[in-house]
């Protein structure tokens, strides 16, 4: 009689498009996990049409990795964003268990393995780590650690890398494939907040969401300041479109950016509006408005500084850079916002500026 474990199938998938500078450190440490006795991984890279090389090196790679343990798969993506990206890799996958994995993170060796434990020991309907991340530069970890500040993230679990409990979204995640059978597949009209859409699906249909903080990972944030901008609108501009979908109006860290360029708006138009005699009362409330908000940034700037880890090299640098990007973020989010309810309770329908993935 054998001891052997029985077989495991695990298929991860992997949006990519145009990632030539980052997809072959990317499969490398992936053939680096340290996989539980008895589990093979199957690798499937769904590729949106790459113009810059990555495919064909994605065809070489994965004719020479077909382990049976480890066995890469390429898959077409004609959609070319995240969503149908997920689920051309998720129809052709063949596991009982399905984890995401993103380019541009980096992970732990035992991710996988961690995601496995923590999907049996919780009885989840998806599980994940905590969003961790990292920079390089000045500007990058400026950026990261704005990212993951609590005070400007409005609160989001997800962003606390200790934390291990219930949740209402996690980072990539993992699933067993039933998750999937019971309440589908990603939304394809969504550019962004797919995955956030998606585990709304799953807990407004009886299902759970399990953090875990052994489910460890880093993920690159942005490198330019414009860049962010650009990653934040779009974030603001889909998420009217879940709230539509769901009858929802969202959390309240989605709903303040916009509320602050509404009075930042609304204080400015009453300033110009009012004639000379009323211009120094008309400045009051805008005055007061951006008085708030430099303090805001004051304290939100003080509250990375204490998350800073003891290596960052030009700590005044990243700091001072600090208020810009919580300004951009907001700016941004709250800008997209209010295209994206327009948008979708007015036109009813996005528009396709908005359609192509920003990197």
């Amino acid at each position: 009689m054998s001891d052997a474990p029985p077989v495991r199938l695990v298929s991860a998938i992997v949006p990519c498009r145009n990632e030539r500078g980052h997809i072959e450190a990317f499969c490398e440490a992936v053939l680096a996990q340290r996989l539980p006795p008895g589990v093979l991984l199957e690798v499937l890279v769904a590729d949106g049409r790459s113009d810059d090389g990555t495919r064909d090196w994605l065809v070489a790679f994965c004719a020479d990795n077909q382990a049976p343990d480890r066995r890469f798969v390429l898959v077409d993506n004609p959609g070319r964003i995240v969503s149908t990206g997920l689920n051309a890799a998720i129809a052709q996958s063949q596991g009982d268990v399905i984890v995401r994995l993103d380019v541009h993170t980096v992970y732990a060796a035992d991710y996988i393995e961690q995601c496995l434990q923590a999907l049996d020991k919780s009885g989840a309907d998806n599980v994940g780590g905590p969003w961790k991340a990292e920079g390089s530069g000045a500007t990058q970890e400026a950026i990261a650690a704005v990212f993951q500040s609590r005070l400007v993230a409005g609160g989001a679990r997800s962003r606390q890398l200790d934390y291990d409990g219930w949740v209402d979204t996690v980072y990539l995640g993992c699933w067993p494939r039933a998750t999937f059978q019971r309440f589908g597949g990603f939304d394809e009209q969504l550019v962004r907040n797919q995955d956030d859409e998606h585990n709304l699906r799953i807990v407004r249909g009886g299902g759970r969401v399990w953090q875990s903080a052994a489910i460890r990972s880093t993920y690159r944030p942005r490198a330019r300041i414009a860049d962010v901008f650009r990653q934040w609108r779009q974030y603001g501009y889909w998420k009217p479109f879940v709230m539509k979908k769901h009858g929802q109006p969202g959390a309240l860290r989605h709903l303040v950016p916009a509320i602050f360029i509404a009075a930042l708006a609304g204080g400015s138009a009453f300033a110009l509006a009012a004639g000379p005699w009323l211009a120094a009362w008309a400045l009051l409330p805008l005055g007061g408005l951006l008085l708030l908000y430099a303090a805001y940034l004051g304290a939100a700037t003080l509250d990375v500084s204490r998350g800073l880890p003891p290596s960052t090299a030009d700590r005044a640098g990243v700091l001072l850079r600090v208020p810009a990007i919580v300004a951009v973020h907001h700016l941004g989010y709250g800008l997209g916002s209010w295209r994206g309810w327009w948008d979708a309770a007015v036109r009813g329908r996005a528009d396709p500026a908005f359609g192509r993935l920003t990197r």
